[in-house]
């Protein structure tokens, strides 16, 4: 059985505790459990721990499935999930202290620069303090962004830091209307050593030379970080707006209008915005899938991905939320006022999109920008490309 199929198994399990990890704040341990014994979280791990080494494409059909049945576990696992992959990108020293005790260990993010790095004998002094690490609650390790500082205060490197259990505090705070199970609570670091090996520059990701690729050979290693995870961010809302889809669906079939007395699925206007809501649904998946197609087509023949490529994945990448976005909001305006109970799946999934919209990776403009620069012949400096 492929992983994708045994995560299709668990999604009544995940429907029925979806109210569960909204009130919790948190996903319940037994779906983390459950997608562990799936396979699910080795999809992007390095066969060398255990791991598939499978196509992203079949990572993301996996977490647009899960998405689809609860939101903020989608989410999660999306996040937790690719993060096997950078870990794939450090050095192997790295790996191992991660992996080497259990293969099953899960590692939790916060990118943005948040942190202060300075120079020390065999590594870095590390402090600061990050919001937004979602299913830190599972992760036995994190990676936090910061800025190296050099003798004169100012910022010369950019870098991910990976940090163990024991050196950093999680700090309990998410509290909000969206993605309310996703506990992406703060991470709060004061002044440890992280030696060398565990850091790696946001420059390294960029050109796709990094440390990990001395020994995880494969093509899936010399995609470009910005392309993997950008992605990884969009696809959960898309699972998100396909659940969205199926509960209208469902529920239309049964509705009666209270104003007319009517059967909502004899209503045009709902058959039109089920139609347009399932091409929104569809083209945002198909664009992303052909980006990461290309991409690793590139990678299998030793290629480098080329600079245009990776902007047309940007581009395509939040203009693929955006149309999960518009097919979530076509459907939830005809939803009806029933829609709006607690515990119904459509406005729970309506809020959750919406909470994915407002991820940073998922800004339109910056990344249209950009991309509109780039066609225009004009410099593009940016560490998500």
């Amino acid at each position: 059985m492929s992983v994708v199929e045994a995560v299709r198994e668990l999604l009544p399990g995940l429907r029925e505790r979806a109210q569960e990890t909204e009130d919790a704040r948190r996903v319940p341990g037994e779906s983390i459990k459950a997608l562990r014994q799936a396979g699910f979280f080795r999809l992007l791990q390095p066969e060398r721990y255990g791991g598939l080494e499978e196509h992203p494409v079949e990572f993301y059909r996996a977490v647009r499935l899960i998405a689809g049945a609860c939101g903020s576990t989608g989410w999660v696992a999306s996040v937790l999930g690719c993060h096997p992959w950078q870990l794939g990108l450090f050095d192997d020293r790295a790996q191992r202290e991660v992996w080497g005790p259990d293969e099953d260990t899960l590692v939790s993010s916060s990118y943005a620069p948040m942190g202060r790095a300075k120079h020390t004998d065999g590594g870095f002094r590390f402090s600061g303090r990050w919001s937004f690490s979602s299913g830190c609650d599972h992760a036995a390790w994190v990676f936090l962004g910061g800025l190296v500082l050099g003798e004169d205060g100012n910022p010369i490197d950019f870098r991910t830091f990976l940090l163990p259990r024991k050196d950093y505090e999680i700090v309990d705070v998410w509290d909000t209307i969206g993605l309310r199970g996703t506990g992406s609570n703060d991470i709060v670091v004061d002044d440890v050593f992280v030696p060398d090996y565990r850091s790696l520059s946001f420059m390294d990701t960029g050109k796709c030379v990094c440390p990990g690729q001395e020994v995880n050979t494969g093509s899936l290693y010399r995609l470009p970080f910005a392309s993997v995870f950008s992605c990884s961010i969009s696809v959960p809302v898309i699972g998100m707006a396909t659940g969205a889809y199926e509960a209208y669906v469902s529920y239309t079939k049964e509705r009666v209008r209270a104003s007319t007395g009517g059967q909502a699925a004899e209503d045009s206007f709902n058959q039109l915005r089920i139609a347009e809501a399932a091409s929104r649904i569809d083209a945002a998946v198909l664009q992303i899938e052909r980006n990461i197609n290309e991409e690793m087509e590139l990678a299998r023949a030793g290629e480098k991905i080329p600079f245009p490529l990776r902007m047309r994945v940007r581009r395509d990448q939040v203009n693929a939320t955006g149309a999960a976005i518009a097919a979530v909001d076509r459907l939830f305006e005809s939803a009806g006022g029933r829609a709006l109970k607690v515990g119904t799946p459509i406005q729970r999934f309506w809020r959750d999109a919406h909470a994915g919209r407002v991820h940073a990776i998922n800004d339109p403009e910056k990344a249209l920008a950009m991309f509109g620069q780039a066609e225009l012949g004009l410099k593009v400096q940016d560490a998500w490309v």
